[in-house]
């Protein structure tokens, strides 16, 4: 694709930084015919850190707003519908252990204002229908239910949520939890299906440039616009003229804000999830959420299933998930926070192979406390990481979008991947590039839509596969909803 500006009368939108952010907004943008540069330094689209479910209402955040849970579960709706190959329909149980300190009874108001909300947009538009029926939207579970389902067989294809809790209620160590239970539509989101998607999508696109293994090096604010000089994988200096620029780039987002000198406060958090296949067993799991006092050795632990007994870990420990050190601030001299340099070199280099391994297997024992037979499991490749960026000073923030400098600037600071879509309409409404006319998101994008199961499935494999991860977290896993 050549990197000159097309003539035309279309605006003209540059876009740093290839995440689920930069790669949401291209797609967005190109679709309304807008021509766009996706500026990406590595070598394929979306690769930040881990995702592992889609947020709808943002059940697993207790310490955020039911408000914020809201803003969650429309945004989540509008990115399921955007993205309708990338969600693993499977439910979600949240348990809250002894060690917690917490009650489930905590958990009541908030699912039925998540339920309520949820019933209100499926009744404004169908469409919005991607949890499954609202009144099955979350159940509570008894001791009695759960012992109930020990000794049941789980069907090949598993539907309802009884369906769903078999292999939970056979493994899980009942004793080390307070009852009842919620199970959620909480379905699981596939990082290397979005990327796929995005990917697909744009290279159909003529009016999209995307600039892959090209580093942004200087940016010069220009009357009306932007000249951009980046530098491609061959050493070649690549200009690019926009009448806008769009600043994606995750944690390195105040980099390009110092560049631009647009000063702005945030927070970067460290993270990791780990890799581990868990095959003494064949059923299907539905994702598991044990609560606990985050950054403590109690800290939550969290079972994401993939095909194949394949399952994404997290710990919220300073020991797994996450990292002494691992949220830092933005200073007076510089928009983009510091990470210490072993974290940073995790991002640019890799991780140090015997620290990958130590951190699973802790990530290992830390879910066996809850499921004893999970010690069996072993550690299953490259751990997903990366820093997530969270804009002001508070560090519980999670439903955030854009924010603008000036006429032509705008950065994107997504905390969930789910609010992209939101964000990049919010730029289009503030710059006038078009007039929405209540249009479905469907129709919006067309491209999109046009892309078959198949075709992602596989570009989102291949995409695994080149950065080393297992294929199964870019297969399907879960029901086909109707």
């Amino acid at each position: 694709m050549q990197s000159e500006k097309r003539q035309t009368t279309a605006s003209s939108i540059a876009v740093i930084g290839g995440g689920i952010a930069g790669a949401t907004a291209a797609v967005h943008f190109a679709e309304l015919g807008l021509n766009v540069t996706l500026i990406e330094k590595k070598s394929s689209l979306v690769s930040g850190p881990p995702i592992c479910h889609l947020h709808a209402g943002g059940n697993l955040y207790r310490e955020i707003s039911t408000e914020q849970c809201l803003e969650l579960l429309k945004q989540s709706i509008d990115t399921a519908r955007l993205y309708p190959h990338t969600v693993n329909n499977r439910p979600t149980i949240i348990a809250v252990p002894y060690l917690d300190g917490g009650t489930p009874e905590e958990l009541y108001e908030r699912l039925i204002a998540i339920q309520s909300a949820y019933k209100e947009l499926v009744e404004q538009d169908p469409a919005n229908k991607v949890l499954g029926e609202p009144e099955d939207y979350y159940r509570f579970y008894s001791k009695d239910e759960i012992e109930a389902l020990k000794d049941k067989v789980q069907p090949e294809q598993p539907k309802s949520f009884d369906d769903w809790l078999i292999p939970f209620a056979k493994h899980t160590n009942l004793e080390t939890l307070r009852f009842p239970i919620a199970v959620v539509q909480e379905p699981g989101w596939s990082v290397f299906r979005i990327g796929a998607s995005a990917a697909l999508a744009l290279e159909q696109m003529p009016n999209c440039n995307l600039l892959l293994n090209t580093q942004l090096t200087d940016l010069v604010e220009q009357e009306g616009g932007w000249k951009l000089t980046c530098v491609n994988q061959q050493g070649e200096s690549v200009e690019v003229n926009a009448d806008y620029l769009v600043n994606a780039c995750g944690y390195e987002t105040g980099n390009i804000d110092d560049l631009a000198e647009k000063p702005r406060s945030r927070l970067v958090e460290f993270k990791a999830a780990y890799v581990t296949k868990w095959t003494e067993y064949s059923e299907l799991w539905p994702e598991v959420i044990f609560h606990g006092p985050r950054g403590t050795p109690n800290g939550m632990a969290q079972l994401t299933p993939y095909a194949n007994g394949v399952f994404q870990l997290h710990g919220m420990t300073k020991d797994i998930t996450l990292f002494d050190d691992g949220l830092v601030a933005s200073s007076q001299h510089s928009s983009q926070p510091k990470l210490p340099v072993k974290l940073e070199g995790k991002i640019t280099s890799g991780w140090d192979h015997q620290v990958a391994v130590e951190r699973s297997r802790r990530a290992i024992e830390h879910m066996a406390r809850f499921v004893p037979d999970y010690q069996h499991a072993v550690e299953y490749g490259t751990p997903l990481f990366g820093a997530q960026q969270i804009p002001g000073s508070d560090e519980t923030l999670r439903a955030a979008d854009v924010t603008f400098e000036g006429e032509h600037y705008a950065r994107i600071e997504v905390v969930k991947g789910s609010s992209a879509l939101e964000a990049a309409m919010k730029i289009v409404t503030q710059w006038h590039l078009y007039q929405y006319r209540h249009e479905s998101i469907e129709s919006l994008h067309p491209v999109s839509m046009s892309l078959s199961e198949q075709s992602i499935e596989e570009k989102a494999t291949e995409m695994a596969v080149e950065r080393s991860y297992p294929p199964e977290l870019a297969q399907y896993y879960g029901e086909v909803h109707q």
